[in-house]
């Protein structure tokens, strides 16, 4: 469990200590998304999405050209991903909520890359057969997120290798090992799957515009722990005559413990979409708060909403602004106990777990038509 002594690490398999933001900008070499990009954002969406008003996407590369490119009436597609290793939990659902508003807003396409190889090459205990597994699993996860099966195709990377391949040469040729082995710390012994793999996360961001034979932007929304592939990306796109992919950046979601991410490695501070409502309900009612010793002593002194995982979970996910503006008002007034506020999450939490499980089902007869197949472009 991370404390805000620990280290902060940053990487594509690893998030752990107090995530300093405005460090990762700094180190990362991103963008803050400023008031005058969020402006024009909103001239497009009409108003903006409560992820961006709360800075829950809060850097980004290049999303300024993107959206000049789409005034001038060149359409972008979309791009993030899933690493089938587990059980998606509600933190990974937060990109793809906002992915969800991108596609619906500007009429895109979006690609949904599926890396069923990767815990495979980088976990020695991780089997094959378990991928393929997580990721039939997952994928219902996200088709049950509503989106659009006439512009959303899941890229499975086995099932899609035969048209990623040939791309991924194409970046591959460009990238040498000391370069991978800066930005993802390889050494002597990382597997050669390892070492190429980069060039198959990188392929989509240039998919749409091999496939067409011309050149499409991109905009990938994901958590910023995975902007190390688009650095490389990115790098590698004017060798091959393609536009660099914007990105936009996320936050992650606390876990329900005390610091830290929500992750799958803590079950016990994570809330995923199969777990049972009542499970659910139980881990919200254990979680770490920023309240009082005392009924008494929160009353008068109030407690502090910045450390509660229960507020983060609402500000994330669950409460309109009027909502998060009374609650951390009341929180800070000692208004309002933590006991009233895990009973009211509770409720929300159940509530979006019994929907979204009845949508995982309903899913099981759409799989095929959300699978890439290139003859369908």
């Amino acid at each position: 469990m991370s404390t805000n002594n620990e280290e902060m690490i940053v990487t594509p398999w690893e998030v752990s200590g107090r995530i300093d933001y405005d460090k990762l900008i700094r180190e990362f070499g991103t963008d803050p998304l400023t008031l005058e990009v969020l402006e024009t954002v909103q001239k497009h969406t009409g108003t903006l999405h409560p992820q961006l008003k709360r800075k829950i996407f809060f850097s980004h590369r290049d999303l300024e050209w993107i959206l000049q490119r789409y005034e001038a009436g060149e359409r972008f597609y979309l791009y993030t991903g899933r690493g089938p290793s587990g059980p998606v939990h509600i933190g990974h659902l937060v990109p793809w909520i906002f992915t969800k508003h991108l596609q619906e807003k500007f009429d895109a396409k979006l690609y949904f890359q599926m890396t069923d190889e990767e815990k495979f090459l980088h976990q020695d205990d991780f089997t094959l057969e378990e991928s393929e597994k997580w990721t039939y699993e997952n994928a219902l996860d996200i088709i049950a997120m509503g989106f659009d099966s006439k512009k959303t195709k899941i890229v499975i990377d086995r099932k899609s290798m035969d048209v990623l391949y040939e791309v991924a040469i194409r970046i591959a040729k460009h990238v040498n090992f000391s370069t991978v082995r800066a930005v993802f710390g390889f050494h002597d012994s990382t597997n050669i799957g390892l070492t190429f793999f980069p060039a198959i996360q990188a392929a989509p961001a240039f998919l749409e515009s091999a496939l067409l034979g011309q050149n499409v932007p991109c905009l990938i929304p994901a958590a910023i722990d995975q902007d190390p592939y688009w650095r490389v990306t990115r790098d590698v796109a004017p060798k091959l005559g393609y536009y660099k992919p914007a990105q936009i950046h996320c936050r992650f979601v606390p876990g329900l413990g005390r610091g830290g991410k929500m992750s799958a490695s803590m079950p016990e501070t994570s809330i995923f979409t199969v777990d049972p409502p009542e499970l659910a309900q139980k881990k919200v009612l254990d979680a770490f708060t920023g309240g009082r010793a005392t009924v008494e002593e929160q009353r008068r002194l109030g407690a502090n909403p910045d450390i509660c995982s229960v507020y983060s979970y609402d500000y994330f996910l669950f409460m309109d602004d009027k909502e998060i503006e009374d609650l951390r008002y009341n929180c800070f007034a000692g208004n309002i106990l933590c006991g009233e506020c895990k009973h009211i999450l509770a409720e929300r939490v159940m509530k979006f777990l019994e929907e979204h499980q009845r949508n995982r089902e309903k899913a099981k007869a759409k799989f095929a038509e959300y699978l890439f197949n290139p003859k369908d472009l």
